[in-house]
This record gives structure tokens, sequence and C-alpha cells, in this order.
């Protein structure tokens, strides 16, 4: 595992009671995973695993951090919370093995089936309301072209004419719509060339 000067750079920068928790971070990391890269991320050390991070670091002003899962130990970022001694840091073993834990997460391609975010649940088909079926019918070849439109480009119409406040503005945006369908164009057509 090659050392990273940035790595050093960055501890030396650091508060004096950061330093040591730093270098005893930096080492454990290093003995758990000496396969894993030592790169700067968003300004901060992290060892980096088959692309992905296994671990990071920071230090601030009156506190330092470290990074295994990143959902932060209620008063700090980091899995760890406030680290303000070395003393606030598990023993090596307990650390090694958070660390290896992880790593072997990564290898399987658990952690990377676990980053992946849900697929957006496909939003539901709305239903055109009557006047404005009405007003699609009545505009010439507009019927063909709102059934070509995707179910999206249908509910940005649909969602435009039922969120008027006004009857009157309600009348108003289906004239036009329909207008725009009959001429092909979909809702926001005006910026589609910008």
């Amino acid at each position: 595992m090659k050392s990273n000067p940035k790595f050093d750079a960055y501890i030396d920068k650091a508060g004096d009671f950061a330093q040591p928790i730093l270098a005893h971070l930096r080492a454990v990391a290093n003995k758990a995973e000496p396969e894993a890269a030592e790169e700067m991320r968003w300004g901060v050390p992290y060892w980096i695993l088959e692309g992905r991070q296994l671990c990071g670091m920071a230090a601030f002003k009156e506190h330092c951090a470290f990074i295994i899962e990143g959902q932060g130990g209620g008063e700090a970022m980091g899995d760890l919370g406030r680290i303000i001694d070395l003393n606030d840091l598990p023993d090596e073993s307990a650390l090694i093995a958070l660390i290896q834990d992880k790593a072997a997460r990564i290898r399987s391609g658990e952690d990377a089936r676990s980053a992946k975010t849900k697929a957006a649940a496909p939003k539901p088909i709305l239903e055109t309301p009557d006047d404005f079926a009405a007003a699609i019918a009545n505009a010439p070849g507009g019927q063909a072209v709102f059934d070509g439109f995707t179910n999206a480009q249908r509910r940005d119409y649909i969602d435009w004419i039922t969120s008027a406040k006004r009857e009157a503005t309600r009348e108003k945006r289906i004239a036009e719509a329909a207008q725009w369908i009959s001429e092909g164009k979909r809702k926001n057509w005006k910026y589609e060339k910008c």
C-alpha cells in the first residue's frame, strides 16, 4: 500500500490534539486493509477499495471524526461520534473489525447493492378531465397527438389544467393546451430549444 503525501500534509495541518488521533486512525486503517488506496475526497483523507469508499477521517477545530458507514454518531459526523482524545476510540481490534467488515461487504458487492437507491415508483396515470378531453377531441388532430404522448407528457398538461385555482384560468389553459396539442407541441415546448 502506497502512502499518500497529501495524508501527511493533512495530518500536519490539523490541530495539536488531532494529530495523534489522525495518525493512529491512519495506522489502524492501513493495518486493517492494506490493499485500500489512500485518496483525498472532499478535502479529507479516505481509503478506497475496489473503487468504493472504505473509510475516512476528518479533523475539525475541536474534534475528529472517523467515517465507515457515514451515518454519524449523533452529535458529529462519522460512526464514532466526536473524537477529542485517543481514549474516545474503540480498541484497535474493534476498529480493525469494523473496517474489515466493510471491506468484506465491498468485495462481495453487498455494499454496492445497498448503496443503490431504490427506483422511484412510477407515477400513476392521471385521468383526463372531461372538459379537457372534449377540447382535445374537438381540436384538429388533437386526439391522435395526445394519445401519442408519453404518460409524463400527458401528466404535464393534466397537472397544469387541474392546478388552476379559478375557473377562468382553467378554461384559458384548456384552450391553450388544445391548440398546442393540435400543433403537436408538448406542454413545455417553449423551453425545448433553450
